[in-house]
């Protein structure tokens, strides 16, 4: 470890938030990084645990708790604490792909299993590790790693999500030729096009391109698998095909009609908004001084409020079926679980920021779109009770808010069934591809991973779900595999 009594010697520091007021005049990100003096303190926070429980990705009351990349927390929080960046960042790329990524948007489920939060404030894990990597690519240290052998092996990686990129980074180092098929204008997945730029810079996303490109990985943009190509030439001409596809198929609300002028689905609406900023042209969908209603209380929800507070819009209500939570763990949840509690996000800061109050809505739901000529022009909702897993409305409670823009952020149902379809695969109810304990399709050489095998997910699980099914694809075509 680091400083054996560093966790007691020093509060933890987090990077330095631009102010809400300030920060909605751009969509840059918005956290400045703390001296290297000050991160190197921050790394001797990091305790002699025993049981680091940070890299478990355990499962505590249904929900996972720790890393689920089992990143080797320890030793690189050691490494910062000493000022060695190259060997934190040879620790820190031994289990994660895309470090630049998980540092900015991930959750931080290792730093709610850290046990410095037990009865402190846990370690800024995410924070350090954004260091490591960003101090790696503005150092030189971000080389191309190009493999001295090649295998022979042809792979075709369907989708450039999370998944998608982490699949063909390993197999790529790994000697195989890997090419990459993208049916947008860029790569990324959800990373480019539903996360927004403030919280992830799309040129982040550009600069890794380059990288992969430099080690030889191959990319198809604007080429549309299962639908423009076909998924037999594919099948012909590669030695194992992935399906990294994701799962964009926006979930809708009953009795909602969607084609409605006015309404959007969340993944649309800030797609629209990414577009944008690349291209310098107006977005199609725009909340600028318009009264706006987004449906959702997740992540993606908290999206939608701070992409409209930057366009301009007139006001912002967000709607949460669910109750409020309290604002500390109770004895019901006690550490190491994840922590039920309330969380104010950017978008909610900067909804208060703006309009004096938080944009959230608790137990409530939306009962009806109310139109004028052809256009949304209000929704009804009403209040919601929960008993024995049953949802009750409350007719009485009915009222209906102005809403110039209806959003929809209520997760997603599963991949698109064309893709599946094309190569003759069978997906459940949950609208995800059927494999086997190693990523298998019933296909032969087909493999499937991320949101489009596991269900809508995380940035972090997603690359994890890559690596192993790159692993087990390596197997299938040497007849082992020397990837961990």
């Amino acid at each position: 470890m680091g400083k054996p009594t560093g966790f007691m010697e020093y509060d933890r520091t987090d990077n330095t938030v631009i102010p809400a007021l300030e920060r909605i005049e751009t969509y840059d990100e918005f956290h400045t990084p703390l001296s290297e003096d000050e991160r190197r303190t921050q790394g001797a926070r990091c305790m002699d645990c025993g049981v680091p429980f940070c890299q478990s990705a355990m499962s505590l009351s249904g929900r996972v708790v720790g890393c689920p990349l089992h990143n080797l927390i320890p030793e690189w929080n050691e490494e910062v604490y000493h000022g060695h960046v190259g060997h934190a960042l040879s620790r820190l790329l031994k289990t994660n792909c895309f470090p630049e990524f998980t540092s900015r948007v991930c959750p931080a489920l290792c730093e709610k299993a850290c046990i410095c939060g037990l009865n402190d404030s846990p370690v800024t894990i995410r924070d350090n590790e954004y260091h490591i990597i960003e101090t790696a690519f503005s150092t030189g240290l971000m080389t191309p790693r190009i493999p001295d052998m090649k295998s022979g092996k042809k792979v075709a990686v369907i989708g450039s999500g999370p998944a998608g990129l982490a699949a063909a980074d390993m197999l790529n180092h790994r000697g195989h030729h890997v090419d990459v098929f993208e049916r947008d204008d860029h790569i990324g997945g959800l990373l480019m096009y539903g996360i927004p730029n403030m919280k992830l810079e799309k040129s982040v996303i550009d600069r890794r391109q380059a990288l992969m490109e430099e080690e030889g990985v191959v990319f198809h943009v604007n080429t549309n698998v299962g639908a423009d190509v076909p998924a037999q030439d594919i099948l012909d001409g590669y030695d194992a095909v992935i399906l990294a596809c994701g799962a964009k198929e926006a979930r809708s609300l009953n009795g909602i009609d969607m084609s409605v002028k006015g309404t959007a689905f969340a993944v649309d609406y800030l797609t629209g908004s990414t577009k944008s900023l690349l291209s310098g042209k107006a977005p199609k969908i725009t909340a600028k001084g318009k009264r706006v209603v987004i449906v959702g209380g997740g992540d993606t929800g908290n999206d939608c409020v701070g992409t409209a507070i930057r366009q301009g819009a007139k006001s912002v209500v967000q709607i949460e079926m669910m109750p409020q939570l309290p604002h500390q763990r109770s004895t019901s949840n006690p550490w190491p679980e994840w922590p039920m509690v309330e969380k104010t996000d950017y978008g909610q800061e900067e909804a208060i920021a703006v309009f004096g109050e938080d944009p959230r809505r608790y137990e409530t739901t939306v009962t009806g779109l109310v139109q004028k000529r052809g256009k949304v022009a209000g929704c009804e909702v009403a209040r919601v009770s929960f008993a024995d897993g049953q949802m009750t409305i409350a007719e009485e409670s009915k009222e209906i808010l102005d809403c110039d823009l209806f959003i929809v952020a209520a997760g997603f149902t599963g991949c698109d069934s064309y893709v599946p379809d094309a190569f003759g695969l069978t997906r459940t109810d949950r609208h995800v591809i059927v494999t086997d304990d190693n990523y298998h399709t019933r296909a032969d050489k087909v493999f499937a991973c991320g949101d489009m095998r596991k269900g809508q997910s995380l940035v972090v699980w997603a690359i994890a779900e890559g690596r192993a099914c790159a692993a087990a694809a390596d197997a299938y075509l040497m007849g082992y595999t020397t990837m961990i």
